[in-house]
């Protein structure tokens, strides 16, 4: 059944009302799609975070680690461009035209690892500025799969509806922090605020294991501390129009190249100005 409970509007719909999960991250910046993988992908998803992070994860006693190019050593996970429901809301989020891809990630969390603060993934282009910054430029919106289900207790999103806007003010008895990339208490140091239950207007998100959670890239969301005993694993990916050109750009990671190279005739249109991803990267204002 679909929850109505939290917000007076739909944000859950099934994969087919396309129009809908479009106008919703529009209208409110996130919405989610019920049940789009089914339990053999998502099986073989856990496998393949955990191939990729498990030995990385086991060796250090951080609580959180992260791949920033998953697609690009996960050819399962590359496989959803060619899932005809995942990518059919990818076309309809971008009005159907044409797109590439935009970036990719997966997420190896510990139970026990704090809270991530609230935050947005959108920057402004202000030199000097990293590769982030360009991806998050580009009008991408973030699909995730969260694999082992997600609440306010086993480390799950908490975000803001409506908060998407170029001109959303801050909540209130809340000021933003440098560049709008958060907010923080009223009279309080101007770093990113930490809690997610004192923030008005913030909702925790409740996804089970094989729903899409979409959110636009200004669209401010935290995590939850995770208290729950299993490790979250999930993993996500995004596209943006083709047409996007930044000023400035990294040369292509040669693994990024092997990944375009491996690509299939028909995902060959979707990779073709990946851009891959260099965190070392700073942009210069002399070009």
């Amino acid at each position: 059944m679909l929850n109505t409970s939290i917000l007076p509007y739909r944000y859950e719909f099934n994969q087919t009302e396309l129009p809908e999960i479009r106008a919703c991250v529009e209208q409110h910046g996130f919405a989610i799609v019920k049940q789009l993988l089914p339990l053999g992908m998502i099986e073989m998803l856990k496998a393949e975070v955990r191939r990729v992070l498990e030995d990385q994860a086991k060796a250090s006693n951080d609580a959180t680690h992260v791949s920033i190019n998953f697609i690009e050593v996960s050819p399962v996970f590359a496989s959803l461009m060619t899932h005809e429901p995942f990518m059919s809301i990818a076309r309809e989020l971008h009005h159907h035209v044409p797109m590439t891809l935009n970036r990719s990630a997966a997420i190896y969390k510990k139970p026990g690892a704090g809270p991530m603060q609230w935050h947005t993934d959108w920057g402004p282009l202000e030199h000097p500025y990293g590769a982030d910054a360009i991806l998050n430029n580009s009008g991408a919106s973030s699909m995730w799969f969260y694999l082992n289900g997600i609440d306010s207790v086993r480390g799950g999103l908490a975000i803001i509806p409506d908060s998407h806007t170029e001109n959303w003010a801050a909540p209130d008895g809340f000021e933003f922090t440098a560049r709008r990339g958060s907010f923080h208490r009223k009279g309080s140091d101007p770093i990113a605020h930490g809690q997610m239950e004192d923030v008005p207007g913030a909702i925790p998100v409740i996804a089970d294991p094989g729903d899409l959670i979409i959110f636009a890239e200004r669209t401010y969301h935290g995590v939850y501390a995770h208290r729950g005993s299993m490790t979250r694993l999930s993993c996500g990916m995004s596209f943006c129009p083709r047409s996007y050109e930044a000023e400035q750009t990294w040369p292509l990671p040669e693994s990024a190249q092997r990944f375009i190279d491996s690509c299939s005739d028909e995902v060959k249109p979707l990779v073709e100005k990946y851009l891959g991803i260099n965190r070392q990267w700073i942009s210069s204002s002399d070009s």
